[in-house]
């Protein structure tokens, strides 16, 4: 179940065809979800709430074939890895990894041994792949390290073009937004023919913010759907409130140089904001922004290939991408809290999902009709 389905039509731009990651040409996402045991917690044992969720940037060989790439913090309590050397170079070589916070590390590693492995004899080959994270112990036995290099090796092989699983799946599987069970979402826009025809795909796993600050379309869908009435898990006297994350992934097939990626993850932000978000203290608020309208950026001196002609969008025309990617964000995000089902996890603790008929009813009462467009 996503927005559309339930006629909930975010903004104003068009989608594209899957209205996911995956309308940027030769990107593919996968998932490894892991979910088994109930009851208390025992660490190293469980219960498991969590996984891993990959992105393929596009379908040659990613490892060495880097495409220009730009990064955004908003808040800087969380991880990506690898995230210097785009700063320092604008490239992204190598497929995107998000997972749980503690899981970071052997993600990484695996995901350096998969390349490693697809490139021997080459001794020389080096990787620093990308690797987000969000917290999931609120559900899941973190600190029982549960990803296993084996299921970044699933996930990668499961990568698929087509529509994206979304909500309690990947890495996703134990997150949390705005004290509702959320996850995984993804959504597109396509700029229109005569600003460019490109496309724009946003992949999130959201896991951050207080109930009453949730916005849908502009409509304050916490407020009339509050703690009172559905329970939430963060909140209270023994809660974080706003405490929590989020990593957003931005595609294109836009030819941008690294310095227009840079600009089009910040916009990510404002489709956080636009949710709800507000980037607090305790909020790891990451975006990564990729092109694949450049290729065959490989750099291959020993064979005398030193140069290579490049496209790029003028700066005067980036606007349509600036508000496709804030669009896409915005859908995305409530995409992850309408796929999300209710989920128990350590020591009976239970995250609920967005009770569909009552957001419906909030989007009505406040002129968001399901399947029309008013004004705002």
């Amino acid at each position: 179940m996503r927005a559309r389905d339930l006629g909930i039509a975010i903004g104003e731009g068009t989608p594209g065809p899957l209205d996911a990651i995956t309308d940027v040409v030769g990107v593919r996402v996968g998932h490894t979800t892991l979910v088994h045991g109930d009851g208390p917690l025992v660490v190293g044992q469980g219960p498991v709430r969590t996984g891993v969720t990959v992105v393929v940037p596009h379908g040659g060989d990613v490892w060495i074939e880097p495409l220009f790439a730009g990064c955004h913090r908003l808040n800087g309590n969380g991880d990506m890895t690898g995230l210097e050397w785009i700063r320092e170079t604008g490239l992204l070589a190598g497929t995107v990894a998000i997972t749980n916070t503690h899981s970071v590390g052997v993600v990484r590693d695996a995901l350096v041994a998969h390349a490693a492995r697809s490139h021997l004899p080459d001794e020389s080959f080096w990787s620093l792949p990308i690797v987000g994270e969000t917290y999931d112990g609120d559900l899941n036995d973190i600190n029982g390290f549960h990803v296993r290099p084996e299921h970044v090796d699933a996930a990668i092989a499961g990568a698929a073009g087509g529509s994206v699983a979304e909500g309690c799946v990947g890495g996703g599987t134990g997150m949390i937004c705005h004290d509702f069970k959320a996850g995984i979402g993804t959504a597109s826009r396509v700029v229109p023919p005569e600003r460019g025809a490109w496309t724009v795909g946003v992949l999130v796993q959201a896991n951050y913010g207080r109930r009453s600050w949730l916005r849908v379309d502009g409509v304050p869908v916490g407020r009339e759907i509050p703690l009172s009435e559905v329970p939430g898990l963060r909140e209270g006297p023994a809660g974080l409130g706003d405490a929590g994350s989020i990593i957003g992934i931005v595609a294109t097939d836009a030819p941008l140089l690294p310095h227009q990626c840079e600009r089009l993850a910040q916009r990510a932000g404002l489709g956080m904001a636009r949710v709800g978000g507000t980037g607090a203290n305790s909020s790891g608020d990451l975006f990564l922004a990729f092109s694949t309208g450049n290729r065959n950026l490989r750099l291959t001196v020993g064979r005398g290939h030193r140069e290579q002609d490049v496209r790029m969008v003028l700066d005067d025309a980036m606007s349509p991408l600036f508000g496709a990617t804030i669009e896409a964000t915005e859908e995305a995000i409530v995409n992850s809290l309408v796929a999300a089902e209710t989920m128990t996890g350590r020591d009976g603790r239970t995250a609920h999902a967005l009770p569909h008929d009552r957001l419906v009813a909030a989007m009505e009462r406040y002129g968001r009709r399901p399947g029309a467009r008013a004004s705002r």
